[in-house]
């Protein structure tokens, strides 16, 4: 019998259901598995809150419930007995590497499907992340520039699937732009996202205001900075749902995204969805952004100051960047890109089975 004959496809992925989690990579799970055709693939997830409605009520779908101790051994449990035909999307956890060690020492089934959503280099692909890749029977990366990363660091071919839009919170605002444009910032405060920028940029314009929605680690020094500063323009939102964040987008007139260390990131995808013409850095060269027409990719520092005075000064240009930014966005939809992944599920599960049957025989 081949592995094609049998009624579903088991995925394991260690992502998060719960319906608050706003993290990036779960987001994108929790997208892909809404769509999945429930006669085809059973999905077990973890869940640490109240799960998402959708895949709470999906048919075929394990929901496995965090506790205060030993998540990693029931977890583990699940991955093992019966193992699943595919293990999607690792991290960097102590249940990856068990997994990975039981996989290889026991010859489990469970293809490794890898998707890789941060430009590879020799600190990034350290430890889990490069043994994900280099075991990985499929590795998919966000974007092409991350694809390629890892194909020069790893010699790997790998694919390239995008996110998508959550249209539920994402869309073009009805009413028409702001005379005096408002500056949104949308991301985790952590060092490689120089929120500090954003800050400085907001002490340069006193009379435009600033919105910072996020948290962690550097958030107090830029409330400090701010108020040294002088900077009473800026707001800090802290984290925003969903729902409020495309809410803000709306009412934003244009998105300010210094951050140095990225793959594809989803908050320009969203931003671009929401008419906001983007300001990012040309690093790592996302696809949601094209330079010159829906936003800017700027090399140097200077190059976002001198983007986001261009785009404060010039009312016509931001509406133009809108618009096309809104066309440009509606390529990426979930449906679409759930249908790539489920191919690629089927091709992972068959090639692995495959392979385990000509070892055998």
């Amino acid at each position: 019998m081949t592995r094609t004959e049998s009624p579903l496809i088991k995925i394991f992925t260690p992502s998060d259901a719960s319906a608050c989690n706003t993290n990036a990579q779960n987001l994108t799970v929790k997208e892909v598995v809404a769509r999945l055709p429930e006669d085809r693939f059973h999905v077990t997830m973890l869940c640490e809150g109240e799960p998402d409605p959708r895949l709470a009520t999906r048919a075929n779908t394990r929901l496995v419930k965090w506790a205060r101790h030993g998540n990693t051994l029931r977890l583990l449990y699940h991955c093992l007995f019966p193992p699943p035909d595919i293990y999607f999307f690792p991290r960097t956890g102590p249940l990856d590497r068990l997994f990975f060690d039981a996989r290889s020492r026991m010859a489990l089934r469970s293809a490794l499907v890898t998707y890789i959503v941060m430009a590879m280099d020799a600190k990034t692909s350290a430890g889990l992340i490069g043994r994900s890749i280099a075991e990985g029977d499929v590795v998919v990366g966000n974007s092409k520039y991350v694809g390629e990363t890892i194909s020069r660091r790893f010699a790997v071919q790998a694919s390239t699937i995008y996110d998508g839009i959550d249209r539920r919170f994402y869309f073009p605002s009805e009413h028409a732009d702001n005379e005096v444009p408002i500056v949104l910032y949308a991301g985790s405060f952590q060092p490689r996202k120089r929120v500090e920028i954003v800050i400085h940029q907001a002490a340069r314009f006193p009379h435009i205001p600033f919105r910072l929605a996020g948290k962690g680690e550097t958030e107090k020094s830029c409330r400090d900075l701010a108020t040294q500063l002088g900077c009473r323009n800026v707001s800090f939102l802290g984290h925003l749902s969903s729902e409020k964040l495309g809410k803000e987008m709306r009412e934003a007139d244009i998105f300010f995204f210094p951050s140095i260390l990225e793959g594809n990131p989803q908050v320009l995808l969203q931003a671009g969805a929401c008419g906001l013409p983007s300001i990012a850095m040309e690093l790592y060269l996302s696809d949601y952004v094209i330079d010159g027409k829906t936003g800017f990719l700027a090399k140097t520092d200077s190059d976002l100051a001198q983007s986001l005075d261009q785009l404060i000064s010039n009312r016509a240009m931001r509406r133009s960047f809108s618009a096309a930014a809104i066309a440009h966005t509606s390529q990426f939809e979930w449906d679409d890109i759930t249908r790539q992944w489920a191919a690629i599920f089927e091709e992972a599960a068959e090639r692995r089975w495959t392979s385990l049957q000509k070892k055998a025989s």
